[in-house]
């Protein structure tokens, strides 16, 4: 994956923008971060749909929810 980096120089107001390859260790932490991501995104969506299942199984709607404060 190509990266590109712009660098201001506020003295003299001189942009430069280069475009470089990531480095293995870059490119290892952009991956364990999606993957982190989407573990987090998966255990939230869990968590949803087993509040939503408490939520049916006592007739109750998140409305409800917000107006007793939880």
């Amino acid at each position: 994956m190509k990266i590109t980096e712009k660098e201001f120089n506020a003295i003299t107001g001189e942009e430069t923008i280069s475009e470089r390859d990531e480095t293995a260790a870059e490119t290892k932490t952009r991956l364990d971060n999606a993957k982190a991501f989407t573990a987090r995104q998966t255990e939230a969506e869990a968590k949803a749909t087993a509040r939503q299942a408490v939520l049916d199984r006592l007739g109750l709607t998140t409305d409800d929810l917000r107006a007793l404060g939880l």
